[in-house]
């Protein structure tokens, strides 16, 4: 898969995410106060949904190289000091998603499924809602890689 079409589609998935979580807590809302009658899942699925757009949104703009950065080192080295700053950037991204999101989320994900975490008012299994975090570890490997592997380009 290229990286122009993944782009398509995780730019499709977060603002259906994005849409639904309006749609759920306007629900709530209109069932808070309109109706009187507050619905139970909808804080729940709110959370959830901000925990899905959180994670695979901060991928997509890790992807985009709008992430928050701090240049002040950058400024001072000349240019082959900055490749050899961005790779070592590069690789330490990395090393974090592969050890913190696709390692702990993975065994997160596991110890949820094994145990049989349900969420409390929807009564799904949590892996679901902490798969967030391996995806999002597999995304950012994925454009980091893409963008190690052509940073002299």
């Amino acid at each position: 898969m290229t990286r122009e079409r993944l782009d398509k589609i995780l730019e499709a998935v977060l603002s259906m995410l994005l849409g639904l979580m309006v749609l759920n807590v306007l629900w709530q809302v209109a069932s808070r106060y309109l109706l009187n009658d507050p619905s139970i899942f909808t804080d729940e699925l709110a959370r959830y949904l901000l925990i899905w757009v959180g994670l695979v949104g901060a991928a997509y703009a890790s992807g985009k190289h709008m992430h928050v950065s701090i240049a002040l080192l950058e400024r001072k080295l000349n240019d082959e000091q900055k490749k050899i700053q961005n790779k070592v950037i590069y690789v330490l991204v990395i090393l974090f998603a592969v050890v913190v999101l696709i390692i702990g989320g993975s065994r997160l994900v596991y110890i949820s499924f094994i145990l049989g975490q349900q969420s409390s008012a929807m009564q799904i299994p949590l892996g679901y809602v902490y798969l967030a975090l391996p995806l999002s570890g597999l995304l950012v490997c994925y454009y980091t890689i893409h963008d190690l592997l052509n940073a002299d380009n």
